[in-house]
């Protein structure tokens, strides 16, 4: 007896995160276009712009001092460094440096000099560091050296300035007093307030004077340049495999982001969670790919198969299923398309049940495009002569064949027939009693339907056999599909046994199908898709689509 169906855990995270990984991997095209996208960017930024150099001086900032050698002065005395640093970029320092390199033949706007330059100043410091990018190494160096003594030279001025502009205060004060001094000096023994008034003029004069000989004697240094700029010798910015390494993870990122936007509004199967939910049953199994089964309709009977032991593994899986061991009657179908990998579905099924030592039935119910008993090929045995099924007999009349499976045993294959009325033959009384051979001990009888959302004759088996098997492409199949596929057998009467995944065809398996196909209508006369034509002189090209001719109905064809 089977375990019961586990529920999936919607709030295990790691597992959701592990499938919406998985899901992303799906669409490597548009994460292998992001990447390309990215390195394509990273390279181009990297060889189209221009190479540019950086060269870097320091400067470091004094305030002038009468002794800077005496205890207790600071360096900093009187100087804020944030208004310094936008003094070095200003104007006034560009339009001294511009004539500074006009002289040395480098004709240049303030504008465009101070563009390049970029002054910044590192913390807890009074240094400010000077640093230009031009298009040369030699131009780089000239211009952050013409900028940096720019700078030095308009802060030695203005301190310069200040001190002139502070002596001259101090002169014109001393100079009434001075004619003062003279004045009482004429007047000398005059009186005692005379005496004692110019002591105090001179005394005043003499005040005046030491502060003119201080501010004389201060020491205007405005600074030092203690990193004289060099011409640098490799360009700054990033070079080509950092840019290339940069547009690798930016592609990386936006072929995710495109991978998601994809996965978003893409309506097929995204993950076996979504399957098994959507169509309310569990997964059988999934087909491996083999290259040496393109063309080959039996996998069982190969040794060494990895396709036929999946299959061997489906079915022990349905044999020891309650639902199916009940009535062993088992329809096998697909979502939409063409129905090849049902029909090797089907038929590798009945080999594996017929390994078990089971009376198999296969029924080919596909009676529009019917290729099953052309498909076995030298598989068949019994089958009659050509024109033996050309006559008017309904069909399931003298279809039933043998089919040798190799090293495994043999089952009985009802080979489908073109029929102009395919519901009626469906639901006729005996395909009823070829299906209620599944009530003898050891026999199961496996229906092949075309695909149940195309056409209705699926549908119309599913009250005789109850258990349905979907054969699908996760990549192809949607999840709408398969919601519609359960409500459609459930509303029939039956149920969903579960889903049985294929890998789909490859390059190399369509090349050869199309090959095949070429060889068996290239020579004579083009035939139906059966190899042979519909018994009224019309031939068919094996298109689904295609129109058939309608004829009257014989209900005694089938007693004949």
């Amino acid at each position: 007896m089977t375990q019961p169906i586990r529920a999936l855990e919607d709030q295990d995270e790691p597992a959701l995160l592990r499938d919406q990984f998985r899901q992303l991997l799906r669409y490597r095209a548009l994460l292998a276009c992001g990447v390309a996208l990215g390195l394509l960017g990273g390279g181009w930024l990297a060889l189209s712009g221009e190479e540019s150099y950086t060269s870097t001086g320091e400067v470091v900032v004094r305030s002038a001092a009468s002794d800077p050698f005496a205890a207790g002065a600071s360096a900093d005395k009187g100087i804020n460094i944030g208004s310094e640093r936008q003094t070095a970029v200003s104007d006034t320092v560009g339009t001294l440096a511009v004539g500074t390199l006009a002289r040395h033949g480098d004709r240049v706007e303030v504008g465009t000099l101070l563009s390049g330059l970029q002054v910044t100043n590192p913390p807890n410091t009074l240094v400010l560091r000077f640093s230009y990018t031009g298009r040369t190494p030699g131009l780089a160096k000239a211009r952050a050296e013409a900028l940096a003594d720019a700078y030095l030279e308009i802060r030695r001025q203005r301190t310069e300035d200040s001190i002139a502009n502070m002596v001259d205060g101090y002169r014109a004060q001393l100079k009434p007093l001075t004619e003062q001094r003279d004045q009482l000096a004429e007047q000398a023994g005059a009186s005692n307030d005379v005496t004692s008034a110019r002591a105090n003029i001179v005394v005043s004069i003499s005040e005046l004077s030491r502060k003119i000989s201080e501010l004389r004697a201060l020491d205007t240094t405005p600074g030092y340049l203690t990193k004289k700029p060099v011409a640098p010798t490799d360009p700054t910015g990033a070079g080509l495999p950092l840019l290339l390494g940069l547009g690798g993870v930016v592609g990386l990122a936006l072929g995710l982001l495109l991978s998601w936007v994809r996965l978003v509004f893409d309506p097929a199967v995204r993950s076996t969670r979504e399957l098994v939910r959507s169509l309310g049953a569990p997964l059988l199994g999934t087909l491996p790919r083999e290259r040496a089964s393109a063309g080959a309709l039996l996998a069982i009977g190969r040794s060494g198969s990895r396709l036929a032991e999946e299959y061997r593994a489906v079915a022990f899986r349905l044999a020891y299923d309650p639902s199916f061991a009940q009535r062993r009657r088992l329809l096998v179908t697909a979502p939409r398309g063409d129905s090849d990998a049902a029909a090797a579905a089907a038929v590798n099924l009945a080999a594996a049940f017929a390994e078990m030592g089971r009376d198999v039935l296969l029924v080919e119910a596909d009676l529009r495009t019917p290729s099953l008993a052309r498909d076995l090929g030298p598989a068949v045995l019994g089958a009659g002569p050509r024109w033996a099924s050309q006559g008017e007999r309904a069909w399931p009349s003298d279809s039933r064949m043998n089919v040798d499976v190799p090293g495994s045993g043999a089952f009985t294959l009802i080979a489908g027939r073109r029929t102009d009325n395919v519901p009626r033959a469906l639901t006729s009384a005996p395909v009823g009693r070829i299906v209620a051979e599944g009530d003898r001990p050891g026999a199961v009888v496996i229906v092949l339907a075309p695909p149940v959302l195309s056409y209705a004759d699926a549908v119309a088996l599913i009250d005789r056999v109850e258990g349905v098997v979907v054969v699908c492409d996760p990549r192809e199949v949607h999840r709408s599909d398969l919601e519609r596929i359960r409500e459609i057998v459930g509303a029939a009467g039956g149920s969903v046994l579960g889903a049985l995944l294929h890998p789909g065809r490859s390059r190399y398996e369509r090349r050869a199908r199309k090959k095949a196909a070429r060889r068996r209508t290239g020579g004579g006369r083009s035939r139906s898709a059966s190899g042979r034509d519909d018994g009224g002189g019309r031939e068919h090209t094996g298109d689904p689509a295609e129109t058939l001719g309608l004829r009257t109905f014989d209900s005694t064809a089938g007693h004949r």
